[in-house]
């Protein structure tokens, strides 16, 4: 079935929230986060006007990877709550109108699975092609693994049948052998289960991994985009209006495939790691153009698939679309010790640190992401400007718990410290100068300002549904950019340097008839002949600008 009523296509102007149930609200207090925390704070959500909740892993797990090593795909980690109290979040979400989607990972389960530890067993279990086995020595794959500081490589000899068995990731994650029918199976079935409970789609974890057939035979997997559409299709018909959202950093031609194409069939979303990176670079080199010109890069979609666009994700901020010497530009701006830095190709930080705090830059950042084509993402905490804990593990670094109040464990939980799943971030950036209470009550706080973004983002429907140009201008350090749909323009436009500018531009469709009315702040400023216009803007300034003819009935 194809969704072709646009009032169905609600990820085109969605606001995505992404979080840890673990690390969110611990409700019973026993240290760890729990649905029922969760139910507790949806108001919260709400409140800041997030229209789709994205859940990490919640399921059970041998907790080797964050829980992305599974150990039931059908099951709640008890740890978390029960079904129960999942459905009940589900139920308080959509009574304040959010959807709601989770992780989907079917790429690898953990090796304390049932299906691993059956296949594991014997050779002659029903599961053991499940997974994929090689008998004789595997060669060198150092270089195929995705996590290089953890594995040396991506076979693991089973002593107790004698075989290897492959794992892209962590060696107590199991690849799934998709070439196996059983196997499609079961994951259209886990998510029926999960769509049948209420899940408006899914957010699928590590997609090109998933239809990799290493180890399987010549022709056993003809065609694995068209198991994609299956499942695309899958989701369309148990919820209607449901959404695949995929993880899939590749460059942009190969991303165009796994949407579909032109026709738009495949995943529903995908994130836009190519700007992302870009974004970064900017930022380090206080240029806009790396961005402009990612930005420019983007293939052209089938009008219901979308681009999610993001500052910062729950895995490592991956620089690996970068050249060695632009990945080292933004390692020395953003992460220059080795500490800050993962796999080599990374960084293991927010947002807010790495721009030493500076409120300007931090608020022009979102200000930036909210107005780019697309559908933005928020990982948790970044609405108050939390930052990352570096004495933590790898990508744990930036799982901490979430900040409530000023109070102990920063009101995340009543348990003693050492019950939490890691430390609270201390330093500047602690619970007692950044929470949630504190800047629910100051009309100047990063809160207050991420809640007039996101109100200003959904008020503007250009900039989820409408055209993207870039505005040429003689400023280098300006970002300039300006989306239209049906009768309405927007421009915006950002300054990635300290030094104030004054930018002038042409907006070509306009005249002395028009003005531009500031949607972040209150004024005007009035078009000349031939669209001609001089915008002024502080050190790391933005605007956002509604284009108003004469006779406009757009509210501004």
């Amino acid at each position: 079935m194809r969704i072709t009523d646009t009032s169905d296509l609600w990820w085109k102007n969605a606001v995505v929230y992404c979080l840890d149930v673990e690390t969110y609200m611990d409700w019973n207090g026993d240290g760890i986060g729990d649905f029922e925390g969760l139910a507790q704070r949806i108001d919260h959500l709400a409140d800041l006007g997030v229209t789709c909740l994205w859940l990490m892993p919640f399921y059970p797990t041998a907790e080797r990877d964050d829980g992305y090593d599974i150990t039931d795909f059908y099951g709640v980690d008890p740890r978390l709550g029960s079904v129960g109290d999942f459905v009940e979040v589900l139920r308080t979400a959509k009574e304040r109108g959010m959807r709601v989607i989770a992780d989907l990972v079917v790429n690898h389960t953990s090796i304390k699975h049932p299906w691993f530890r059956s296949a594991e067993a014997s050779k002659d279990s029903p599961f053991r092609d499940f997974y994929v086995w090689r008998s004789d020595p595997p060669p060198d794959t150092s270089g195929q693994v995705v996590f290089p500081d953890q594995e040396n490589g991506i076979w693991t000899l089973s002593e107790k049948t004698g075989e290897w068995y492959l794992h892209k990731f962590y060696k107590e994650q199991p690849d799934l052998n998709v070439t196996n029918p059983r196997v499609r199976d079961e994951v259209a079935k886990v998510m029926g289960f999960w769509l049948q409970l209420g899940l408006d789609g899914f957010r699928v974890d590590a997609v090109p991994f998933f239809l990799e057939t290493v180890g399987a035979d010549d022709g056993a997997f003809p065609e694995p985009h068209q198991y994609l559409r299956s499942l695309r299709s899958l989701v369309n018909r148990r919820s209607g209006a449901g959404v695949l959202l995929g993880e899939v950093n590749l460059p942009f031609e190969q991303q165009l495939e796994f949407f579909g194409g032109t026709d738009g069939d495949e995943l529903t979303m995908q994130f836009d790691f190519n700007g992302m990176q870009a974004l970064y670079l900017s930022l380090a080199r206080g240029d806009a153009g790396p961005l402009s010109a990612s930005l420019g890069k983007r293939p052209t979609l089938h009008p219901d698939s979308q681009w999610a666009t993001f500052v910062r994700n729950h895995d490592e901020l991956t620089l690996d679309k970068l050249s060695d010497e632009e990945r080292e530009e933004v390692f020395a701006a953003f992460g220059p010790e080795e500490r800050m830095q993962v796999y080599g190709r990374g960084l293991r930080r927010r947002l807010p640190p790495m721009l030493d705090g500076d409120p300007r830059r931090v608020r022009m950042v979102y200000s930036l992401l909210f107005s780019l084509p697309g559908t933005p993402v928020l990982f948790y905490g970044e609405e108050i400007g939390m930052g990352e804990d570096l004495d933590a593990e790898g990508r744990l670094a930036v799982r901490t718990p979430m900040q409530w109040t000023s109070g102990r464990n920063g009101g995340f939980s009543t348990a003693e410290p050492r019950k939490l799943p890691g430390p609270v971030v201390d330093g500047g950036f602690a619970p007692d100068y950044v929470n949630v209470a504190d800047q629910r009550n100051d009309p100047d706080s990063l809160l207050s300002f991420m809640k007039l973004l996101i109100r200003r983002y959904r008020e503007s429907p250009e900039l989820g549904w409408g055209g993207f140009q870039v505005l040429e201008h003689p400023c280098p350090e300006v970002m300039a950019h300006l989306c239209t749909w049906d009768d309405g323009a927007l421009v915006a436009i950002h300054n990635l340097s300290s030094v104030p500018r004054t930018v002038p531009l042409v907006l070509e469709s306009c005249g002395p008839d028009h003005r531009l009315a500031d949607l972040l702040q209150a004024g005007s400023t009035d078009v000349g002949d031939g669209g001609r216009v001089e915008l002024q803007l502080d050190g790391y300034g933005y605007r956002w600008l509604r284009v108003v003819g004469a006779d406009s009935r757009r509210l501004v």
